[in-house]
């Protein structure tokens, strides 16, 4: 189906232009406004851990942070940046390990309304046709068939789904996979979940998903939360060209996703994950020019937002945001602040708004709304158009706090820690310096007075005439900077437990024991995986699912194209890439070694088996595995190019086992690999000597010497 087909808005109940609210809104405004001066103000402490965990993460100290007098050194140790971009690779190489989104579409275990499988047998004896025709073509409870009862069995086609124009000429249809080696199966089902997955992954690919999940796995890391937006509506800009060269874009209306910065992201205070959020309000820094961009998307209010810019720019920093930009001075920002809300609405409100509301949704007393307002202006108003209603917001812990909605970072893990190896580094840099340099010590009642006291090579001190005693002293201050290194040191280790996350998985080099050898490294390294284990499956369920149940939601809702659509479901894939593929791989044979066994044989999934096999090894599946019927067929067409093997005649027993001639000794197989090796000559009077008997006395002939005509011994060297 082609995208300017879907028209997102369709069932929206908008306020449009021209219109407006009791006083333009007079009442949703301050609704709005309060919910967000709730939000705020209960991040308040949640933005101090992110910007304690921004300052580390950069080497900053803070304006809290108090130098004394005797403080020479202002090093800072960036142990947290190390340990953060550590854990933002993990993830990043775990989610994108097969270079695609971590989505998959899967029907379901009892798909409902498109069947599962279908077959035929076209090789099917006649007998057992005309049987089936003799048959009741109707199905009642208990006769076993998987047709419902009062259905014929053409019905069955009705159930194809995709595959119903396929195959309306093939007859005798069954429901279920083929049982026989001739047997054709089809999948209707498998073929529309992977219709609806290619056409989410293009929609992800088009949005530039990837970057945006690479920026919210960061924001995760450090600060302990992740935010993305989406799916929703936007107009895409596509550059086309008519035959006179004119430039004439053309505008689509496609799903977008994007990544949301924490720091502009209002949550509910009274929820702990977005399932129980009631609302969600994004603030939003734009220009001018991109505030009257907002004029291309649907119901947005053209003469409202011209007001809202008349008023002029009304954007304020937050508390937070010189802190971000290095303490750069204050000045003005020449942005507008608009506020973007998402989330419930009393219908009392509404309708005293005037708004309409549907006859369907009247009986409700809560609706769902988006809302944009500007300067005290409402420039956007709608009935949330998904449905079901959700809040298009996904939000993910780096690790879960499972009493607040903010999960916690490693910036934040790591934060005494980090204190502690800044503070012995000081003193270890501090006493460095001390020891490093000569103390003087001048008895000045030795000395002419007045002088410069000042020390530096080739000075010149006057001393008093006839004044006994030395007048200037060198004192050594004692060096005890390793103490300070080893405390560093111990407070680097509890670093590294404290975050899950060793220093050896991020390079660092000295690793002593175990660690020494590929066996040891390779079970420290599976080790420290565990951490991360948690993070991909916090991704999986509060992200990547959210997120592709969204999509698919939004392509069922909004596409008309019967090829996608079915009993599907939504599964995150970012788990299945924390295995390495080559411990996979291995995994996978062994069980396909135990699997051979013809006991067990018949309860492995051989076709699973291989696909998993192929993606452990970086190979599309779809291009070097075969179906169920295709590898029949291909194991029918090989029976034909085995051809049987010769048999050596069987060995007479007591007889020992000679080696071909040429055959290197040493080798096992006997085959020899084309070498001539120097054999042993038989002894005379044991079988296969035939040379002549060496007499009494006699030296020994020359390996290259012929005895009259008779042949050498085996494997003796020519």
């Amino acid at each position: 189906m082609a995208e300017e087909e879907i028209m997102i808005e369709d069932d929206a109940i908008a306020l449009e232009d021209g219109e407006s609210f009791d006083e333009d809104g007079a009442g949703i405004i301050p609704f709005i406004m309060e919910k967000y001066t709730r939000a705020d103000k209960y991040r308040e402490n949640d933005e101090t851990r992110w910007l304690r965990s921004y300052r580390n993460y950069r080497g900053v100290y803070g304006q809290d942070v108090q130098f004394t007098e005797a403080e020479k050194s202002r090093v800072f140790i960036k142990v947290t940046k190390t340990k953060t971009l550590a854990a933002y690779g993990s993830i990043v190489d775990v989610l994108f390990a097969s270079n695609k989104f971590p989505l998959s579409i899967e029907p379901t275990e009892l798909p409902e309304g498109v069947v599962a499988d279908v077959n035929f047998d076209p090789k099917e004896p006649e007998e057992l046709k005309n049987s089936m025709d003799l048959e009741s073509p109707y199905g009642f409870a208990g006769d076993g068939k998987d047709l419902p009862a009062g259905a014929t069995e053409n019905s069955l086609k009705e159930k194809l789904g995709p595959l119903k124009e396929k195959l309306s000429d093939i007859e005798n249809l069954k429901e279920g996979a083929g049982s026989t080696p001739t047997s054709v199966t089809f999948s209707p089902a498998m073929i529309a979940a992977k219709s609806m997955e290619k056409k989410i992954h293009d929609q992800l690919q088009e949005s530039g998903a990837n970057k945006h999940l690479r920026s919210t796995s960061f924001e995760m890391a450090l600060f302990g939360t992740g935010v993305m937006k989406g799916p929703f509506a936007v107009d895409k800009e596509y550059p086309n060209w008519d035959d006179e060269g004119n430039y004439s874009p053309i505008f689509k209306t496609v799903p977008q996703v994007s990544h949301v910065s924490v720091w502009n992201f209002y949550p509910d205070p009274d929820a702990n994950s977005m399932d129980e959020a009631t609302y969600v309000i994004e603030r939003h820094k734009m220009s001018r020019s991109q505030l009257r961009s907002l004029k291309r998307r649907p119901h947005f209010r053209d003469s409202v937002i011209e007001e809202a810019i008349d008023i002029g720019e009304n954007y304020t920093k937050e508390s937070w945001e010189d802190d971000l930009a290095d303490y750069a001075p204050e000045h003005g920002v020449e942005r507008y602040q608009v506020l973007e809300y998402w989330g419930m609405c009393d219908t009392s409100m509404l309708e005293e708004q005037e708004v309409e509301i549907p006859e369907e949704l009247r009986d409700f007393d809560e609706l769902q709304i988006n809302a944009w307002i500007c300067n005290g202006k409402l420039l956007r108003m709608v009935l949330n158009p998904f449905k079901p209603a959700k809040i298009p917001y996904v939000a993910a812990p780096y690790e879960l706090n499972p009493y607040s909605f903010f999960g916690v970072g490693i910036a934040e893990n790591m934060d005494d820690t980090q204190t502690l190896m800044n503070g012995f580094m000081r003193m270890a840099v501090d006493n460095a310096v001390l020891s490093g340099n000569m103390l003087i010590e001048v008895d000045e009642t030795n000395l002419v007075p007045g002088q410069d006291l000042s020390v530096y090579p080739g000075k010149i001190f006057r001393r008093q005439g006839g004044a006994p005693g030395q007048a200037i002293f060198g004192t050594k201050f004692p060096n005890v900077s390793n103490e300070n290194i080893q405390l560093f040191d111990k407070a680097r280790q509890l670093a590294d437990e404290s975050t899950g996350l060793p220093s050896f998985a991020h390079g660092q080099t000295g690793v002593t024991g175990v660690g020494r050898t590929a066996s040891g490294i390779s079970m420290l390294m599976n080790a420290a995986s565990g951490s991360i284990k948690t993070v991909i499956k916090n991704v999986d369920d509060y992200l990547l699912r959210p997120l592709g149940e969204g999509l698919f939601r939004f392509n069922m809702q909004f596409d008309y194209d019967s090829k996608i659509k079915g009993d599907l479901e939504v599964k995150a894939r970012g788990t299945e890439s924390l295995m390495a593929n080559e411990v996979r791989s291995q995994r996978l044979m062994q069980f396909l070694q135990v699997a051979s066994n013809p006991a067990l044989a018949p309860f492995a999934k051989f076709q699973y088996v291989i696909r998993e096999i192929a993606k452990s090894l970086d190979l599309d599946p779809d291009k070097v595995t075969n179906n169920m019927n295709d590898a029949a067929i291909q194991a029918e067409l090989m029976k034909g190019f085995q051809q049987p093997m010769p048999q050596q005649p069987p060995q007479q027993q007591g007889q020992p086992q000679q080696a071909p001639a040429g055959a290197d000794p040493s080798d096992p197989t006997g085959a020899g690999g084309g070498t001539i090796g120097t054999g042993q000559a038989p002894i005379p009077g044991e079988q296969g000597f035939t040379g002549v008997p060496q007499q009494s006395g006699q030296t020994n002939t020359q390996p290259n010497e012929a005895v009259g005509e008779q042949q050498p011994p085996v494997g003796s060297v020519q």
